[in-house]
């Protein structure tokens, strides 16, 4: 039944809440207050806070990318909307569905031009598949069940803007949020074209993965796929979520770097997609190509990502070999590390030391170069990742998945660059007193920075560019900051030390930190 005497406030967290929203990352101001005193009131959301609206919005996504199920998120007019936004980009990169509550001056203050309003229509924009502004406190409940819709059948943000005038007034009322259908499979015809360009081309063929084609289920039948054509698997360089580790098929992912890429896809005739799109360089550089594939590949399309990609490998395989099971890799995990910490050793030990059913979500740059390959060795476990490539993911990620998922452990690997973008998140995990383990792959430069300045300049940064790029004078101290925001933390030098933080960490409860020291890093010479 629809009430009218309720505050505009109280009708979007009980509509949400209907639309089966449970969790609103917040980080609120003064005009978001009638919001605030709505949780009390709305017993079935559970709030979490956190000390920066980047995490926040990074949290929201790592719930739905292990829920399926979108949280919400509150911020503060414009400039809290601005402070999430780089995670925002994230989360719709990553077609996780978001409903974004962002509160503004009431509206009869709107026009006094207060020190904090914002246009946060054109902030909002970019970084939302769909934006509204609540316009008369009765349309508060349809409002927010609009942008849970929306949200879900687009997969992406949808911003919902909230004058502190309609959160506080009365002549609202929740309203049931409408079914969205699941996603559609491929028809028959799609399966039967996709049949007929993966027989022809067979080894020049290949699968590219991305989206929810990386379930188990979905590599499991790509897998069926590629033993009966030869075709190739892949999936794409940076994912949502995708299921890896020992007993499962290993899948390649398209190289980050340009020329690797080139390498790694000459030779492909037939590409086909699921739930993925083409492969793209993430920058331009001098001379190249933007895209990797070869001119005359073909491109043909299995499944959008707007469909169920799972589904449609599975009916491929079925339409293919039916009834038949791939070889799986024979991996084994490596050797205890030895040593120096670097990219080699580091993948060593977390492949050998990730627990079973872990969430890994890998932010590691280029100290986790050496990972995919080695953790395919790994316990079965997820992994999220950069996708949208907007540094200081990975810690709110590992919240949000931590939140969305308790009883698994989730282990979180980020350059020491891209945690200080939102380093907060450590105090949200004690809190809420979350099983993450945060590795903090210390090498004390934007070492990938060092590298491009290579690939456009032909040369490595001299004397008076190389400050800008490095972390050092002063090094940073991980575990005191972790520890000032209430997690444990230990600092180790060497991969031996390295291998048994890994391990103490995996059977405990809480948040913990390892601070690993890397070896200083050689800059790349310069080309000739």
């Amino acid at each position: 039944m629809r009430c009218s005497h309720v505050k505009g406030a109280q009708a979007i967290l009980e509509t949400l809440h209907r639309g089966g929203v449970d969790t609103i990352f917040a980080n609120p101001g003064t005009s978001e207050m009638a919001l605030v005193r709505a949780l009390d009131e709305t017993p079935g959301v559970r709030a979490v806070l956190g000390l920066f609206e980047g995490v926040v919005t990074g949290a929201a996504d790592g719930y739905f990318r292990m829920s399926g199920r979108p949280a919400a998120t509150l911020l503060h007019t414009g400039p809290g909307l601005a402070n999430g936004c780089a995670n925002l980009h994230n989360a719709r990169r990553a077609r996780s569905a978001i409903v974004n509550i962002v509160g503004d001056h009431a509206r009869d203050h709107l026009a006094l031009d207060a020190p904090l309003t914002t246009d946060i229509e054109a902030v909002a924009e970019p970084f939302s598949v769909w934006v509204r502004r609540i316009e008369e406190p009765g349309d508060a409940g349809g409002d927010a069940a609009d942008a849970l819709m929306v949200a879900r059948e687009r997969r992406g943000p949808a911003t919902l803007i909230v004058p502190a005038d309609i959160a506080w007034t009365e002549g609202a009322g929740p309203v049931e949020p409408p079914l969205v259908a699941a996603r559609a499979a491929p028809d028959a015809a799609a399966i039967e074209n996709a049949a007929k360009v993966l027989r022809a081309a067979g080894s020049r063929a290949m699968l590219l993965l991305g989206g929810g084609a990386l379930d188990s289920q979905g590599i499991a039948a790509a897998a069926r796929i590629a033993a009966a054509t030869g075709a190739r698997l892949a999936s794409e360089t940076f994912n949502a979520r995708s299921a890896r580790g020992a007993g499962r098929p290993f899948v390649q992912r398209v190289p980050y770097f340009g020329e690797a890429a080139e390498a790694f896809l000459a030779g492909v005739a037939q590409l086909l997609l699921v739930e993925s799109r083409a492969p793209v360089n993430f920058f331009g550089y001098p001379g190249r190509r933007g895209q990797p594939l070869p001119a005359d590949t073909a491109v043909s399309t299995l499944a959008t990502p707007a469909e169920d990609g799972s589904a449609a490998l599975i009916a491929l395989a079925d339409w293919l070999a039916p009834g038949s099971a791939a070889p799986l890799p024979s991996l084994t995990l490596p050797e205890r590390p030895q040593g120096p910490i670097n990219a080699v050793s580091f993948a060593a030990a977390l492949a050998r030391r990730l627990p079973e059913n872990a969430i890994y979500c890998d932010e590691a740059i280029t100290a986790g170069l050496a990972l995919p390959a080695v953790m395919a060795a790994a316990a079965p476990h997820d992994e999220l990742d950069l996708v949208g490539g907007a540094i200081g993911d990975a810690l709110p990620l590992a919240t949000g998945a931590a939140l969305a998922s308790p009883g698994r452990r989730v282990v979180c690997a980020s350059g020491d660059g891209s945690a200080l973008y939102t380093i907060q998140a450590l105090w949200t995990q004690a809190r809420e007193n979350l099983d993450v383990t945060t590795i903090i792959c210390a090498n004390r430069v934007y070492a990938i920075l060092a590298y491009e300045h290579l690939q456009i300049e032909g040369r490595p940064p001299g004397p008076r560019a190389l400050p800008v790029l490095s972390l050092a004078r002063p090094a940073i101290g991980f575990t005191e900051l972790a520890r000032g925001f209430g997690v444990e933390a230990v600092s180790v030098a060497s991969a031996e030390a390295l291998d048994d933080a890994l391990d103490a960490a995996g059977h405990r409860r809480g948040p913990f930190l390892i601070e690993a020291i890397f070896e200083p890093m050689s800059l790349p010479a310069a080309r000739r």
